[in-house]
C-alpha cells in the first residue's frame, strides 16, 4: 500500500501537468489567432476589433469608418472630392477601405484619419 504523502504528491504532479498543458494550449491558440491582431490598418469589424489608435480618433471619424465598411454598395457610387484620385481612389468608399479580405478582415485606408 502506498503512503498517503506519495499519493498526494502524485495527484499534485498530475494536476499540475494537466493545468500546465491546458495553459500552454490556450496560449498557443490565442497567440496565433489572426483575429487578435490589429497591427497596422487591419480591422475585424465583425469582432469589433480595430487598429491601434482607432479608439483615440474622434467619434465622427470612427463612425465614418464603421459606416464605410458595411455600406460599400452606397459609397462606391459617390465620387471622392478630396483629390485622392492620384492614390487610386475611384469612390468615397476607397477613402476609407483599401481592401476587403475573404477572411472577414478589412484593410483600412488611413487617409481619412486626418
Amino acid at each position: 500500500m502506498l503512503h498517503p504523502s506519495l499519493v498526494l504528491s502524485r495527484r499534485r504532479l498530475l494536476g499540475a501537468g494537466v493545468l500546465m498543458g491546458s495553459v500552454a494550449l490556450t496560449g498557443c491558440s490565442t497567440a496565433s489567432s489572426p483575429r487578435r491582431s490589429t497591427d497596422g490598418w487591419v480591422a475585424w469589424p465583425a469582432d469589433d476589433l480595430w487598429p491601434d489608435g482607432f479608439g483615440q480618433a474622434p467619434a465622427e471619424v470612427q463612425e465614418a469608418y464603421r459606416y464605410a465598411v458595411v455600406n460599400r454598395d452606397a459609397l462606391q457610387w459617390m465620387p471622392c472630392f478630396c483629390g485622392c484620385g492620384a492614390d487610386g481612389h475611384r469612390s468615397n468608399f476607397d477613402c476609407y477601405v483599401r481592401e476587403l479580405r475573404d477572411d472577414g478582415s478589412v484593410v483600412l485606408d488611413s487617409m481619412s484619419f486626418g
